[in-house]
């Protein structure tokens, strides 16, 4: 069995992204994973502004008019800047964001001086060069705001704004074909028969793949059959960029998953050294790529964010994007096999001292769905390691901002 890491660098390098691009407007990009690089068509800010209301003058004039005072020549608004510029020893009342009257290069803060209206004399310090935002000290024109494979978050779309786009460029939305496999499914509110329990993988796995952006093609339940699993999974390649499936992917002699994608395709990957999750694969049916997830839901969700989202992610077009992780001091004991990555339910919270500890919730298990609901990420024990002792360094995985 191969190590996560390990199936990750083998198989995203040989991704390539087929979809196609197109125009969105900036209201919809959230999201969306540009296509192309975005490149600055302006300096931000795109003049020389006030960092707070004042007075603009020019520091060359502060050392001998300190004490003798400005004689006030106008006034500068956000919108409404001062026409021309001021002469020696005088200075123009600016409001924050306008633009800087022509050859001033500081701003007096209306605080640190007296003013009648027709002059100012200053009372409070004042450094050269202050409270004057420069032009293009935000961003310089022709620089390269985001990479070609950027997903767009909202304060990467109001950079977008204030650069003057009003659409970009993207991939089209990843269309993905989601199912579950096995018998023993219904849907959630159908009447359950004798050993039948309701699916909670589909509606769990479909709201990650909205969450990245995608297009989510429900497709429902496929029984443990395998010539209603080849059809169902032959059709859905034909028309989706993408299929991810659970169930189905153990030894078990009602496991049909694997067979039917070596039969129409390949099994590029299948069991990783991890725990929950173990049985997860991924291949191609009829060209079409299949991420094959689990059965029991705790171990669909683990390898779907630690495996199959940077995957799904590289071929809707999008660049390197990991989950943060935290180094924190574990609060709990455990012992593990060597060998083998776990991830355990956690929490982060203060001890005693203010020191920030992990700790895992009191149920653990691949078929648990309620210790989901408390807690706030996984704790990820390496392979190497075998004992965890309070203090040690343990790394934790948030996982709210990705499945909440």
């Amino acid at each position: 069995m191969r190590s996560l890491a390990e199936a990750l660098a083998l198989l995203l390098p040989d991704v390539e992204v087929t979809i196609r691009s197109e125009w969105v407007p900036l209201a919809r990009a959230r999201d969306r994973i540009l296509s192309t690089p975005l490149l600055a068509p302006a300096d931000l800010p795109p003049c020389d502004n006030a960092a707070m209301d004042g007075y603009a003058v020019r520091t060359a004039d502060l050392a001998a008019h300190a004490k003798s005072g400005f004689r006030i020549v106008g006034r500068a608004a956000a919108g409404h800047p001062f026409e021309g510029g001021p002469g020696e020893g005088e200075a123009v009342q600016i409001f924050t964001g306008a633009p800087m009257p022509a050859g001033t290069d500081m701003v007096i803060m209306q605080e640190a001086c007296l003013s009648d209206g027709q002059s100012l004399r200053l009372v409070g310090e004042a450094k050269p060069g202050a409270h004057c935002r420069r032009q293009g000290e935000d961003v310089r024109r022709g620089s390269t705001i985001f990479p070609a494979g950027r997903r767009l978050r909202a304060i990467d779309i109001a950079l977008a704004a204030a650069l003057g786009f009003h659409e970009l460029t993207v991939f089209n939305r990843l269309r993905v074909a989601l199912f579950s496999t096995g018998d023993e499914l219904r849907e959630p509110g159908a009447p359950l028969g004798p050993g039948q329990i309701w699916d909670a993988n589909r509606p769990l796995l479909r709201a990650l793949l909205e969450e990245l952006g995608f297009e989510t093609v429900d497709l429902g339940i496929i029984p443990d059959d395998p010539v209603a699993l080849d059809r169902r999974l032959s059709d859905a390649a034909h028309s989706h960029d993408f299929i991810v499936t659970s169930g189905g992917m153990s030894v078990g002699s009602e496991d049909y998953m694997r067979r039917v994608i070596r039969e129409r395709g390949a099994l590029e990957m299948w069991r990783l050294a991890i725990k929950p999750g173990k049985p997860v694969g991924f291949g191609d049916i009829d060209t079409c790529p299949i991420l094959a997830l689990p059965g029991n839901p705790v171990a669909a969700l683990v390898t779907f964010l630690m495996f199959g989202r940077p995957i799904l992610l590289r071929f809707a077009g999008a660049g390197a994007e990991t989950l943060p992780v935290l180094r924190v001091a574990a609060g709990f004991d455990y012992r593990k096999k060597a060998g083998r990555r776990d991830f355990l339910f956690g929490t982060v919270t203060p001890d005693g001292e203010g020191i920030s500890r992990a700790v895992p919730t009191p149920k653990q298990g691949s078929a648990m769905l309620s210790p989901l609901v408390g807690m706030q990420g996984f704790i990820a024990l390496e392979e190497a390691r075998e004992e965890v002792k309070p203090g040690e360094p343990v790394d934790f995985i948030p996982i709210g901002p990705v499945a909440s």
